[in-house]
């Protein structure tokens, strides 16, 4: 792929739009559990972020139902901690709080990570990457694996009994952001035509039929998508979940260059001057901004 048909090295997460039922269940997981902070806003919804980085936006619909294990929609969003202290810290207070809620972890080799269910099923995982002089690529494709972790034995390397019993109490002071979105969809090759030839991410790993993974700049994924669950998933309806994930790219042609791939694919998509929003074949809303 030509570089001028690539989303800029810049490329980064924005923050991802969820739809809730119960917006106290979900709030208390994030906030009391996780350890996000409301971020004040004058719109008629909920921000939690770390810092200033702006992290997850509840949407509260009564009205919607919740999407079947097999739909198309989100597999998990993905806080990147700056640090593997902070991860440690974000795992005691929502192991403290909500241990029912734990699915497992990984070791992936680029990063170390454990697996959230929030209230309404939505996935999280909590993860911090190690240095990028670590990772190992070949042709263009990053080493990834799942090994075992003990989230005990990450929790006391990375943190002194004293944090421990300070974040179980208090709750914890973290900072990080979104790293990447992992989506259910019905087909890898479909993702493949949008996310990597219409879109402009960079393939940097793949599983066969089963799961693919994009970036830009080199990172080990901004996104991925995989049928594990969701094999032959039709377009979605507008249920609880997933509503809208973020990107951001810099400032410049960038914005109007993606609308001319996505035209040239037959890819519909609406121009609002510093963004541009757009739907993947699943019906995934993605919104790519202009940083400020």
């Amino acid at each position: 792929m030509n570089v001028l048909d690539k989303l800029p090295a810049q490329t980064d997460m924005g923050a991802v739009r969820l739809r809730v039922r119960d917006m106290k269940a979900v709030y208390d997981f994030y906030t009391t559990g996780v350890g996000l902070q409301e971020i004040p806003t004058d719109n008629n919804e909920t921000w939690l972020g770390l810092g200033d980085k702006l992290i997850l936006i509840l949407e509260h619909d009564a009205t919607l139902r919740h999407p079947s294990r097999t739909e198309a929609g989100l597999f998990h969003v993905a806080v990147l901690f700056d640090n593997p202290h902070d991860l440690a810290l974000s795992l005691v207070s929502t192991l403290a709080r909500y241990q029912e809620r734990y699915t497992g972890a990984g070791d992936h080799l680029v990063s170390e990570a454990f697996y959230f269910a929030d209230p309404e099923g939505n996935g999280v995982e909590l993860y911090h990457d190690r240095p990028r002089e670590q990772w190992q690529w070949n042709n263009g494709h990053v080493a990834m694996d799942t090994l075992y972790i003990d989230p005990v034995a990450f929790i006391k390397k990375h943190a002194t009994d004293e944090e421990i019993g300070k974040t179980i109490t208090e709750g914890p002071n973290l900072t990080g952001k979104v790293g990447h979105v992992h989506l259910q969809v019905g087909d890898v090759e479909t993702a493949h035509k949008f996310y990597v030839k219409a879109l402009g991410f960079d393939e940097t790993s793949r599983f066969g039929s089963q799961a693919l993974f994009v970036s830009a700049g080199g990172y080990h994924h901004h996104m991925a998508m995989n049928t594990w669950n969701s094999a032959g998933a039709s377009p979605r309806q507008k249920t609880l979940g997933l509503g809208v994930v973020n990107l951001t790219v810099p400032e410049g042609q960038t914005i109007e260059a993606v609308r001319d791939r996505l035209k040239f694919s037959g890819i519909e998509s609406n121009n609002e001057g510093s963004a541009l929003t757009f739907l993947d074949p699943w019906n995934n809303s993605i919104r790519l901004t202009a940083a400020a």
